[in-house]
């Protein structure tokens, strides 16, 4: 099997004296063993963006992001984040010695903004960006000002604002081709802002006949039911969501997603929080396999899917599993909530 090698992406666009890596992409695609047969699914695979070098498929948008940032000569990196963006632009900022300011989701996890903060960015929480569709727009006109700034440049992980840093996270799907030895049926994509799915369905030439579905949280539901019922427009929401990283009430790259997912054969899958939950745990719990929450999401709008009789058994169906566990550190925590670490002496041990 030949792997995808991600420099050849850079020299259509970046010569090598100005690229920034950290090692990021290829990273590993399972087979589903558990959970998978359990549902009736007898090709279920994982895609795990969390082995990249922040523990997110972000690396990828970071790498590419920044690299620009290095060729035009811009010395300050202005961004928005809810964690791992700003992780990712934290740490290729770094490896560029490129100063980063970012202004974080108010809901962000504490071990996402430690991370941010140990690559040494700037951030500062603002409250109401991210659920707030208002605030949110906000935050996005004050930063394109101090963008224009001689030497700054704004860098968020969607289309509408960073297409050339999305780029790199086509390579997900150029990388899935190369992985998997039998055509892929179904991809399945958690989505906020909806820059992710985009980038995967961009990523699939038409020619492979690959579906790729959008599945959201029910509280930040801006692109999923539109393109299940037919829409083609996404819609601003208020966001209730507890899904960190998909907290993003704006429509964003949300019309974009519509048309290519249709295009592709795919289509909308709504999930409730509590659904988003029980995956992570059986995702830890029956494949070994640590992600955040959002890292879950693709794995709800599959076991829905496969309920209700939307996957044909045979199918061979990805998870994109876009994020580590230790990225949030709270819903850890509740999974093992009930589980002790007792202290004992030796000779009470496992008694």
């Amino acid at each position: 099997m030949s792997v995808w090698d991600h420099t050849d992406y850079y020299e259509s666009s970046v010569s090598e004296e100005f690229r920034i890596s950290l090692g990021e992409g290829n990273t590993s695609l399972i087979a589903s063993r558990s959970i998978g047969p359990s549902v009736g699914l007898e090709n279920l695979f994982f895609k795990l963006e969390s082995g990249n070098p922040t523990g997110s498929y972000k690396d990828r948008f970071a790498a590419l992001g920044i690299s620009h940032m290095k060729l035009s000569g811009d010395n300050t990196c202005l961004a928005t984040s809810s964690g791992n963006t700003g992780a990712a632009l934290a740490a290729y900022c770094a490896a560029a010695q490129i100063r980063c300011r970012i202004a974080v989701v108010e809901t962000a996890p504490i071990a996402k903004l430690q991370q941010m903060l140990a690559y040494g960015a700037e951030i500062e929480r603002v409250r109401g960006f991210g659920p707030d569709a208002a605030v949110t727009q906000q935050v996005i006109e004050c930063l394109h000002r101090k963008a224009e700034e001689p030497g700054h440049a704004l860098q968020v992980s969607a289309f509408h604002w960073s297409p050339l840093g999305m780029q790199g996270v086509q390579s997900i799907a150029y990388e899935l081709n190369e992985q998997m030895e039998k055509h892929i049926d179904h991809v399945f994509s958690p989505a906020g802002g909806g820059g992710l799915t985009l980038a995967v369905a961009r990523g699939f030439s038409p020619a492979y006949s690959t579906a790729v579905h959008c599945v959201q949280p029910e509280g930040n539901d801006t692109i999923a039911s539109a393109l299940r019922s037919g829409l083609d427009a996404a819609q601003d929401v208020e966001c209730t969501t507890k899904i960190s990283g998909l907290q993003v009430a704006n429509v964003i790259d949300g019309h974009e997603v519509i048309a290519a997912c249709r295009t592709s054969g795919g289509t909308g899958h709504v999930v409730c929080d509590e659904e988003v939950y029980a995956a992570q745990k059986r995702l830890a719990r029956e494949e070994g396999i640590f992600s955040e929450p959002a890292g879950g999401v693709a794995l709800a709008g599959i076991l829905k899917a496969a309920k209700h009789g939307d996957i044909p058994p045979s199918a061979r169906v990805v998870a994109l599993i876009t994020g580590s566990g230790f990225k949030d550190a709270h819903s850890i925590e509740s999974m093992n909530a009930g589980n002790e670490c007792p202290l004992v002496d030796p000779d009470q041990l496992f008694a």
